[in-house]
């Protein structure tokens, strides 16, 4: 296997036209079709072993981040596949490291998110040539092989090396306790499905319904284009999740540690916000405390994402009215998420798979969160974010933080049937654990959906366009 080397790769545009529903829209992004950047990292391997990344947009752009992918992932071709994977610290580096690109996009922007779909590529292989999930990977590593496959540059101010090596092995000996529980119990999810701003009242209310029935008992919603509107949704959600009469058969309470601080209903039910960045500082303060009728756990993205100062702002204004701040889906590197902790402008550390370049860079914020004592939340929903994010928690959880009370990842059902290997919740509404040693990072593409709805000439966006005409 060391003779293996990367050969080449294949990159999609796959776009699909979630617009059409209402599904995604907030009140910074009205219009979103949601989209995938793929890229497949080839190999000259007698059994065919690749890996598979993506990134995430909204449509329009996905083709430049496209054309990004393919620069990044050039500096792969003709590398063996072993070296690679001893180092994946190392590796990183030498994805990041092209001087040329690096200075159009120095670890932010599209260059970043295209770097990220790469590493992730990378990391897919190495779990597939292992034939383990990504996460069992990850969790099996020695504290020092973690350590050595993590981003470091620039955040040992806030965590060294040898610091992140001890907070491993303290969590080394009680791992594999863990790692059979949550096997056993899946991985606590919330739902944003029913708390777009396109939806109807009375979809709001459905849905909501749905996944009460469900098992969920975390959910959020939109905010941010007009506050009445806004009001009105959130009394709609909070009267069903709140009522008894609700719950599936066989309901069983959070556990009262889980729900402290997250202002939880009588029936133990959590609402969070989400404004989408749309806010300037005061205004945030000022809109937030408007909806403490509904009792929102925290508000997530209340301003421009790399505001360090302005979410510390925020949060200290409203810590008397016992709302937290989360924030991550934008954060576009390990840098901010170090300067949010340092500053304790969030409650709560919201990773993104796609934002941040690639699972070494995760590993780094991971560990940050964890020094600070402060809860991990992934963002998720798009299209192969859940799928990639389970990953993320388990390995948060079973080697990381060692503590899932107060974590809870985000679910949206889209297009989950577009993976070969889709994520699922079980009854209680939880994540499933990943199991298939095949899986790699769960992001493999069915190739009919590509055909279907890559861009421009998928069968899809043939048709729709035959149809306009």
């Amino acid at each position: 296997m060391s003779s293996i080397k990367i050969t080449g790769h294949r990159i999609n545009d796959v776009r699909f036209p979630t617009s059409l529903t209402g599904d995604g829209t907030d009140a910074m992004n009205t219009e979103c079709d949601y989209s995938s950047a793929y890229v497949t990292l080839l190999t000259d391997s007698s059994d065919g072993l690749v890996g598979h990344g993506m990134t995430f947009t909204i449509g329009r752009g996905n083709d430049i981040v496209c054309t990004a992918i393919k620069e990044v992932a050039n500096r792969l071709v003709g590398k063996e596949i072993e070296s690679l994977f001893s180092d994946m610290g190392k590796a990183w580096d030498y994805i990041m490291a092209d001087p040329q690109l690096r200075w159009i996009g120095p670890e932010k922007g599209v260059i970043h998110i295209a770097s990220g779909a790469v590493n992730n590529a990378l990391w897919d292989m190495f779990a597939r040539s292992r034939n383990k999930p990504l996460w069992k990977l990850v969790v099996d590593f020695t504290p020092e092989e973690f350590v050595r496959a993590t981003a470091f540059r620039y955040i040992t101010d806030a965590i060294t090396r040898e610091e992140a090596l001890a907070l491993l092995k303290a969590k080394e000996p009680t791992k594999a306790e863990r790692e059979a529980s949550v096997r056993s119990t899946g991985y606590p999810a919330y739902v944003t499905s029913a708390g777009w701003l396109g939806y109807s009242d009375e979809k709001v209310a459905r849905l909501t319904k749905e996944a009460v029935a469900a098992g969920f008992n975390h959910f959020k919603m939109k905010v941010g284009a007009n506050r009445d509107s806004d009001l009105r949704r959130g009394k709609i959600i909070r009267s069903v999740i709140d009522d008894p009469a609700n719950l599936p058969n066989g309901h069983k309470p959070p556990s009262p540690a889980s729900l402290e601080g997250k202002n939880a209903g009588p029936t133990g039910a959590v609402l969070m916000i989400d404004a989408n960045q749309v806010w300037d500082v005061p205004q945030a303060i000022e809109y937030v405390k408007s909806l403490e009728e509904i009792k929102p756990w925290f508000i997530e993205e209340p301003t421009a994402p790399d505001d360090i100062l302005g979410h510390a702002a925020i949060r200290k204004a409203l810590k008397p009215h016992g709302i937290g701040v989360a924030t991550g889906e934008h954060a576009h590197n390990r840098m901010v998420f170090k300067q949010l902790l340092q500053a304790e402008a969030i409650d709560v550390c919201q990773i993104d798979s796609c934002r941040l370049a690639g699972v070494s860079e995760v590993l780094s914020v991971l560990l940050m969160a964890a020094k600070f004592g402060v809860p991990v939340c992934p963002h998720a929903g798009g299209v192969g974010l859940c799928e990639y994010v389970i990953h993320l928690s388990l390995i948060d959880y079973i080697a990381v933080s060692g503590s899932i009370e107060r974590n809870v990842l985000e679910f949206v059902d889209h297009l989950h049937e577009h993976f070969l290997y889709p994520c699922s919740i079980n009854q209680q509404g939880k994540y499933n654990v990943p199991t298939n040693p095949k899986e790699g990072y769960s992001i493999e593409m069915h190739e009919k959906s590509i055909q279907e709805f890559g861009w421009p000439n998928g069968s899809y966006w043939v048709g729709a366009r035959k149809t306009e005409n």
